[in-house]
């Protein structure tokens, strides 16, 4: 007999016509949970034949969820980050998409989690996406005493912390690898903040090339916390006149600092100074001189991520992963 849709069907008309538990009939729902192949299909086609269908609401009272998972963006961000942070979140929706949930962005801006607390505090969300480790991580450590399960985008230090991302390691160290196998040995780094794990893990992919090929690496040509552009100008021309014989940057931003830097003080590129960077970005596709780079997937670094996330809400041991979908593509800067 078909169940009247004029009046508001709930959770527990489904389970008392089937005589099962409120509990059976929200994890054939879900997809999630223990329960037999017979039940979830005796279930899932009376709510077919009945056209139920249970709203948001009642369906995170019966598994007491909000079916929201919060992305924390750093509020310093720049506008090269964002594509990043934006293929991150299209991995992200497609995930979430399909397993009923909706994401609301967080922005940290500093030491300022106003936003974060707020949404933690008013159990807005049942777990979070940090976008980027830091050596000194004040969300990560605050998510960890709230007792939320999050994931980070990023390595970590702490061994408490779920952690997915991109081999930077591997991948730097093979850029530069090809570099020094080039012949280009007297090569300068240009990376960004200290704090950040991803400068850390860049530096040591940096120097683990040179390591490994048996030459010597000049720390004196490394320079980092960079981001000024007056300083970093000063930097570019002293690396010219010293006829180096080639600058990696460890990302986009540095990376088109230098060619705008190289542009206004007529310093060629490759003919007087090679380059190259350790993230490919739209902002290098459209440049002018086409920039040696690494090509990462952070599509799908953002939906492996909300993935891992999904299985700790749902109780599952999760273990840290490391991808390797990257890419060399070497260009003219580097000829």
């Amino acid at each position: 007999m078909k169940m009247n849709n004029a009046k508001k069907t709930t959770l527990e008309d489904v389970a008392a016509a089937l005589g099962v538990s409120k509990t059976t009939v929200s994890r054939a729902i879900s997809g999630k949970g223990r329960i037999g192949e017979a039940t979830r299909t005796r279930i899932l086609e009376y709510i077919d034949q009945n056209n139920f269908r249970p709203n948001v609401v009642a369906k995170s009272l019966a598994e007491s969820r909000t079916f929201s998972i919060a992305v924390v963006w750093p509020g310093d961000y720049s506008l090269v980050d964002l594509s990043f942070f934006q293929k991150c979140l299209v991995g992200m929706s497609e995930v979430t998409s399909g397993h009923g949930y909706d994401i609301i962005v967080s922005v940290v801006s500093g030491d300022d989690m106003s936003s974060l607390k707020r949404i933690i505090e008013n159990r807005k969300v049942d777990g979070v996406v940090l976008t980027r480790t830091l050596i000194y991580d004040k969300p990560a450590e605050y998510l960890l005493k709230s007792g939320v399960p999050f994931v980070a985008i990023g390595e970590s230090p702490d061994e408490r912390i779920i952690t997915v991302d991109n081999d930077h390691f591997d991948a730097c160290k093979e850029l530069t690898s090809i570099m020094i196998g080039k012949g280009h040995t007297k090569l300068a780094l240009l990376g960004g903040s200290r704090n950040l794990v991803i400068t850390k893990k860049r530096y040591e992919g940096f120097a683990a090339a040179f390591a490994q090929t048996g030459k010597k690496l000049d720390e004196s040509l490394v320079f980092l916390d960079q981001g000024n552009e007056q300083k970093m100008t000063e930097i570019v021309k002293r690396l010219a006149a010293e006829e180096v014989d080639g600058v990696i940057c460890m990302d986009d931003m540095l990376a088109a600092y230098v060619i705008r830097i190289c542009r206004t003080a007529n310093i060629k590129i490759p003919e007087d100074l090679r380059l190259a960077s350790f993230y490919n970005s739209t902002t290098l596709e459209n440049s002018v001189v086409p920039v040696t780079s690494l090509n990462f997937d952070d599509r799908n670094l953002g939906a492996v991520a909300t993935r891992m996330l999904l299985r700790l809400i749902d109780g599952e041991k999760v273990e840290n992963q490391k991808l390797k979908t990257y890419e060399v593509i070497m260009k003219e800067s580097t000829k």
